[in-house]
């Protein structure tokens, strides 16, 4: 149970309603002073980060929900929790996020207040330089935290020249520390890469209920945080692609809801340093700042639960294997792909999102209304029909 001085959830959503209230009146009139940390307020639990040596908090704000380009609240909310570290990009919401942190920080007068990760979509090593220099610029501070390759596929790019450029750019105090990001099939191969690559601080990468029983994953994860790598889980919410609130099969058994459940879950990893969530709105950060807050465990019941969640909607979750289903049909598309962008479509409830990375791929990827999906109908372990969400697809992403 919560000790005294720590607030129940209950206190937590109320006091959430009334500082969010006080951040909504904007920033002609919020005081800068009430925006920073507030040491007062039950603070989010903290873990180093593996070779950065720096304690984060377990939960963090995910910038790819969008944030508000004057002034975002929901930035200001988190802080008073303990909640500083904002997982940025460079091309995350159409490119803004980086300037709307850029104006949070400058608005409440507090760099150092905040610990931003950004990263670079372009891998090779003089991309990866001058998209740093952009992220800097953008985000209108001399240093950036952590700096990843984002969404890394291939293991070549983790090369020399790519550590020279890091080391230079850490000797000049450009960044303090450095890793990648990475959702795809292989992510148990780059994780056991991190673990032999000594310049590689941290990870962020794709976990959650669905894969406890995964001894690839779990062996590389080991072998990760062995090497003292820092291991942040992200996609924690094993979302559903293309079956709207497919979430609601989840029986609550606790106090806690399926999205803080799954949060609770992870954080009971020990080899895991933190989350980040997509909180889009005041009821999610809320939410999972109440969950994160509170000190106990799941119970059986509610494992048990997750487990038999998860049972009963694995083929509906695309685990990003695009080499098992893709290489099934005859046609150069991207399955994973585009079940993702679905995902983002119909459970995230960000369909331009989801129209606007679609219409990125190569217009064969995108040809979907000539391919035959049976092969790969057949080829997913998890007996997702892909026939029918690439259908799907077609119509709401491509029409």
């Amino acid at each position: 149970m919560p000790s005294n001085k720590e607030l129940t959830r209950r206190d937590v959503l109320a006091l959430g309603s009334s500082a969010a209230s006080a951040a909504l009146l904007g920033p002609a009139l919020a005081p800068a002073a009430a925006l920073a940390q507030d040491k007062t307020m039950p603070q989010v639990a903290r873990r180093t980060l593996g070779k950065t040596g720096k304690k984060v908090p377990i939960l963090l704000l995910g910038g790819a929900v969008g944030f508000d380009l004057r002034f975002d609240p929901k930035i200001a909310e988190a802080l008073r929790f303990g909640v500083n570290y904002i997982d940025a990009a460079d091309c995350y919401n159409g490119g803004t996020c980086e300037p709307a942190v850029a104006s949070f920080h400058k608005r409440i007068r507090g760099r150092d207040k905040l610990w931003i990760t950004s990263k670079s979509d372009e891998h090779d090593p003089r991309g990866f330089e001058a998209t740093l220099g952009t992220s800097l610029k953008k985000l209108e501070t001399s240093y950036i935290d952590l700096y990843f390759l984002h969404n890394l596929e291939d293991p070549k790019y983790l090369n020399e020249d790519l550590r020279k450029v890091v080391a230079r750019a850490k000797q000049a105090g450009r960044l303090r520390h450095f890793g990648f990001s990475c959702h795809s099939s292989n992510v148990p191969e780059l994780l056991q890469l991190a673990a032999k690559t000594p310049w590689v601080e941290a990870v962020m990468f794709r976990y959650n209920f669905r894969k406890y029983g995964d001894k690839e994953l779990n062996r590389a994860i080991d072998a990760a945080y062995k090497a003292n790598v820092g291991l942040i889980a992200m996609k924690t919410q094993g979302s559903e692609a293309g079956i709207r609130d497919a979430w609601k099969k989840f029986q609550k058994k606790g106090k806690w809801t399926k999205h803080q459940a799954v949060l609770k879950a992870v954080w009971a990893d020990r080899r895991i340093a933190a989350a980040v969530s997509h909180m889009d709105n005041f009821e999610k950060l809320r939410q999972n700042i109440a969950a994160a807050l509170d000190k106990q465990s799941l119970t059986q019941a509610e494992w048990q639960e997750l487990d038999r969640y998860a049972a009963a909607t694995r083929s509906l979750a695309c685990d990003g294997c695009d080499h098992i289903c893709g290489s099934a049909v005859a046609a150069p598309v991207r399955i994973a792909d585009t079940m993702r962008f679905v995902m983002y479509h119909d459970v995230y409830g960000e369909p331009e999102k989801a129209r606007a990375l679609f219409a990125k791929l190569p217009a064969q990827a995108r040809n979907l209304a000539q391919v035959d999906f049976a092969p790969a109908n057949r080829a997913c372990p998890y007996g997702i029909d892909v026939a029918a969400h690439m259908k799907r697809a077609l119509h709401v992403l491509a029409g």
